[in-house]
């Protein structure tokens, strides 16, 4: 293969071996080793057959073909029924997938993997083999390079590196292959080998190649254009050769060398983007997805390869093939690019809205008309568009398992996870950064909530703990929660803790301002630091990340039934819900979700607290009140509250009021960032356009409510 260019198939391949290797840590976590179920064992194994397949087609990815090969290996033993399975093989496993996604992501990173992990794990599974094989008396090698090693399925005649001089070419046969495919795999089998001859009947593609590479390598560089279930590979002679047939080989060997000038003509170099290779490249094995039971030892014909194995099982791919045609893999900037680009449109939009609504509606009834139909349908591409970003929540809730599963049994604790609203969807920069304060929220749970079965048992309670993970959209938000049965907070060990520490606190304080304290900087119950928690630094950074998506964070808590966290997100930071207001000459963006009220205030509601600070009474609360012109340094403002516009603002579990001159109305706006274009500016999240051009700052609410803390306390005084 000396002549083929694989490094455009890089990126395809890591993001297939990704999404394999997330499929292996699923099935391991479901699998029951004493009566493990073989559709799991066989999925499992073709996941590692798929990597393997893949990392030695490359030739360069050394560390992970061969750590996959090992694992494969055993994986075959144990459902071919060989091998006994055990809990403590699962454990390895499991850590065998750990190293194998750190080498896939040094080698997607152009670095060398971890040499001692791979030096360590490897030793780890040829260990498990030398005792498969003290079981077998000696009839399995522990491990061999993966060059020369045969697939586990593959007969001997078929994994023969170079063919001796009088073995039968390979035959290469292709079901349901279009006339494009069919042009890339021949020119493929060009490269690999020389083409004896070729057939395209019955809608496939069969070619008898002469070639040194091994069967397993030239299923995978098909497997970049069709799915694995539609190839079979053996060795048989090519039809006679009389006149016809060599002018049909010759034929095909110059359509071959057609096809090649035509795909050098369209792939770009092997350092540029390569358009062709990823519309031509499948998006993940769909033998991995959907496996087939695994074929006896009788299965198949001699001589056949998996593939032709698992044709003969007759494994369904016109689905997999119909699945494969309907989706497509595309840059996350390519989408951002056209998000933005639709936000322009919606701004130009919104710009020609308000010019068009100067005219005169009977002498520009078409006109208006045309704007109102310009304005839907940019709404619409608007929402298509956004759509393509979101992303289920299963990407995120699929990582727990594994963690609880660890966690629990290092803290000899038994715990039952269940999640819910798993097709939820989410934003994908969201979803990606919800991950580290989820996984904090669970490890709490796991450390301080959850108890150990034998105080389980001594409050009546079944030994088994429960963790519930839910995501459910509501109105605009997705709602996020992370539940337990454990023992719940303690009021009076946190009221202690806070006291100890200097954190202010009412005497009078409600249990959902008690739980508030957990989020304090630095506040932890925990009487021993553990590699787990203790050190006080987790929800305070975890509130401080949901801010600043945008979301906000809740605690409630029953003593002794358990804790619920439950986490606000918008669905989307692109597009905000916002109210327009007016503060001397500039506009100002407050977001939709935090405004709960507005009024004029009145003398009597106004009291002064500290010097020039101010507090206002609404229906026997009292609420901090912050000036915008203040805040802001906005010169020819109201500064008088009782001729301007109070809007109450919810922040968490604290509300204030907002003095602002005007209310404008309500707009769906496209959020600009305005430390990429600008820099960060206090008190201000991002900016965006409105329809005559002007810049509006959108208000950063959980930061004005940070810096007017204080103010909390002097309206508890005044209460007082």
């Amino acid at each position: 293969m000396s002549g083929l260019d694989l490094s455009q198939f890089y990126e395809t391949f890591f993001d297939e071996a990704d999404e394999l290797l997330a499929q292996m840590e699923q099935l391991l976590l479901e699998l029951n080793a004493g009566q493990p179920d073989i559709e799991q064992l066989n999925a499992i194994f073709r996941a590692a057959h798929s990597i393997k397949g893949g990392a030695a087609t490359f030739g360069c990815f050394t560390q992970l073909a061969e750590t996959t090969h090992l694992l494969e290996n055993l994986l075959d033993a144990i459902r071919r029924g060989e091998m006994t399975l055990r809990t403590d093989m699962i454990d390895i496993f499991l850590e065998t997938k750990d190293v194998l996604k750190s080498q896939l992501d040094a080698y997607r990173a152009s670095e060398e993997p971890d040499a001692a992990a791979y030096e360590r794990i490897c030793a780890v599974l040829r260990q498990l083999a030398l005792e498969h094989k003290g079981e077998q008396g000696g009839a399995a090698a522990a491990a061999v390079p993966v060059t020369s090693a045969p697939a586990p399925q593959a007969a001997p005649a078929a994994e023969a590196a170079p063919a001796p001089a009088g073995d039968a070419p390979l035959r290469v046969r292709i079901n349901r292959v279009s006339e494009k495919d069919a042009q890339s795999l021949l020119e493929e089998m060009n490269n690999l080998g020389q083409v004896l001859a070729s057939d395209r009947a019955g809608g496939g593609l069969t070619v008898w190649l002469e070639s040194s590479c091994s069967a397993d390598d030239i299923e995978a560089v098909c497997c970049f254009i069709v799915d694995a279930d539609q190839i079979s590979i053996a060795r048989e002679a090519p039809p006679a050769a009389d006149d016809a047939v060599d002018d049909f080989a010759e034929a095909a060997a110059g359509f071959a060398a057609q096809a090649q000038a035509q795909v050098q003509a369209q792939v770009p170099a092997p350092g540029a983007p390569a358009p062709a290779a990823a519309q031509a490249a499948p998006a993940a094995p769909a033998a991995a997805a959907a496996p087939a039971a695994p074929a006896s030892p009788a299965s198949g014909k001699a001589g056949e390869t998996p593939a032709a194995a698992r044709a003969a099982r007759g494994t369904p791919g016109n689905a997999a093939a119909d699945k494969e045609s309907t989706s497509i893999r595309v840059g996350v900037e390519k989408v951002d690019q056209i998000i933005n680009l639709v936000g322009e449109l919606v701004i130009t939009q919104a710009m020609l809205a308000q010019t068009a609504s100067t005219l005169d509606p009977v002498l520009h009834d078409r006109l208006l008309n045309g704007m109102e139909q310009l304005e839907r349908n940019a709404r619409d591409l608007q929402e298509a568009v956004m759509s393509i970003r979101m992303m289920p929540m299963d990407y995120v809730f699929s990582r727990f398992p594994r963690v609880v599963r660890d966690l629990a049994s290092k803290m000899g604790k038994q715990i039952e996870l269940q999640t819910y609203g798993r097709a939820t969807e989410l934003d994908k920069s969201l979803i990606e950064r919800i991950i580290d304060p989820l996984t904090h929220l669970v490890r709490n749970s796991l450390d301080h909530g959850i108890e150990t079965p034998e105080k389980r048992i001594a409050a009546g309670k079944d030994p088994v703990g429960q963790l519930v993970l839910s995501a459910q959209h509501s109105g605009g938000n997705i709602v996020i929660e992370v539940s337990d049965d454990g023992g719940g907070l303690n009021r009076e060990r946190i009221l202690k803790k806070a006291m100890q520490q200097g954190i202010p606190v009412s005497e009078n304080a409600s249990d959902d301002e008690v739980w508030q304290l957990i989020f304090a900087p630095g506040f932890s119950t925990a009487e021993q630091i553990t590699d787990i928690s203790g050190r006080g630094v987790g929800m305070d950074v975890v509130r401080r990340n949901i801010q600043d998506m945008g979301g906000h964070v809740q605690l409630s808590s029953i003593p002794g039934q358990g804790t619920t966290t439950r986490i606000v997100l918008p669905l989307t930071l692109a597009i905000l819900d916002g109210m327009s207001v007016r503060v001397g000459e500039e506009t100002f963006i407050l977001p939709l979700n935090h405004v709960t009220e507005s009024l004029q205030p009145t003398n009597e509601q106004i009291y002064s607290v500290a010097g020039n600070e101010r507090v206002m009474h609404v229906r026997g609360e009292y609420l901090p009140l912050v000036e915008m012109h203040r805040v802001f340094s906005v010169a020819n403002a109201q500064t008088d509250p009782t001729q301007a516009i109070a809007v109450i603002m919810q922040a968490e579990d604290r509300r204030f009021a907002l003095l602002v001159d005007h209310l404008v109305g309500q707009h769906q706006v496209v959020v600009k960032n305005l430390e990429s274009n600008y820099r960060k500016v206090p008190g201000v999240s991002a900016a965006t356009i409105m329809g005559d051009g002007s810049v509006a700052l959108i208000v950063d609410v959980f930061a004005l409510a940070r810096a007017n803390r204080e103010k909390w306390t002097q309206a508890e005084a005044v209460l007082n």
